[in-house]
């Protein structure tokens, strides 16, 4: 009973621990984004990722986060002129129920900030990146994702029609390759930590491709061939060591079988049984 499962997760666990390190204040941590992995973004995207349900408490931190990000704003843009942050503020946000007002202007920043070749990259505005990053574009993927999911309908189909562009530039990469040479673009794309946050990884990328229900396509096959390849006799995927940081709880150790990874493996094997 899935929906029964969902409702244990913000009382037991992982979940009643990430709730309990919450300040009465509404933020985790110091604040919005610091320190890395305990501030208010990083908790809410763990929880969000943990699949937790709505609730009042994080519907009122979403809420505060949103405003605190917009306040006085020109043309309520948000305050982070982050590619990468405003995609997952995007994500939890619509999860934990944020209204559509809330949310246009991070779908506006998104939408006015994509690149030529489909995808996104937080270092445009920094240091004039020409080429997408797999990173970001992850990263708004799961945001347009989470929105049209909660039901919105704000520049649905701009968001729709970007979000299909940036899913044509994972696959152009093949998920993790050079579209020029061909090589491996970073060793830790074939890392499956247990909470990548910001960080890309193949199985984070096919997941999106799963989860969204996008077909089937001949250039995930490198990819779903590496993910087949790192799974144990026993049917299981061990996590990898994650990035390190501050932690409200350690959900699983490194180099041992993980839940969450072979979930997520086991969803994309589902979608995509060619690789099975």
């Amino acid at each position: 009973d899935r929906p029964a499962l969902q409702a244990r997760i913000p009382t037991e666990g992982w979940g009643r621990r990430y709730l309990d390190a919450r300040h009465c204040n509404g933020h985790w941590g110091r604040g919005f984004y610091f320190p890395k992995w305990t501030s208010t973004h990083y908790t809410l995207l763990d929880l969000r990722n943990l699949a937790c349900p709505q609730s009042p408490e994080l519907r009122q931190s979403v809420d505060m986060v949103l405003d605190e990000l917009n306040a006085g704003r020109p043309g309520g843009k948000s305050v982070y002129t982050d590619t990468c942050i405003n995609g997952m503020v995007l994500s939890y946000a619509s999860r934990f129920g944020a209204a559509e007002d809330k949310l246009a202007p991070f779908v506006d920043f998104l939408l006015d900030d994509t690149m030529p070749d489909g995808g996104f990259n937080c270092q445009r505005a920094r240091s004039g990146a020409h080429h997408s990053s797999l990173h970001s574009t992850t990263s708004v993927l799961e945001g347009f994702a989470a929105y049209r999911a909660a039901g919105h309908g704000y520049r649905a189909e701009e968001v729709d029609a970007q979000a299909e562009a940036a899913r044509a530039f994972i696959l152009r990469h093949r998920f993790y390759r050079s579209d020029r040479t061909g090589a491996v673009i970073h060793p830790d794309f074939l890392k499956f930590p247990v909470s990548p946050r910001w960080y890309y990884n193949i199985l984070r990328g096919l997941d999106h491709f799963a989860v969204v229900g996008a077909p089937y396509d001949d250039r995930m096959d490198d990819a779903l061939d590496v993910l087949v390849s790192k799974r144990a006799r026993d049917g299981r995927w061990k996590a990898n060591a994650a990035k390190s940081g501050e932690r409200h709880v350690e959900m699983e150790q490194a180099g041992k079988p993980s839940r969450l990874v072979t979930l997520a493996a086991l969803r994309v094997l589902r979608a995509y049984p060619r690789a099975g």
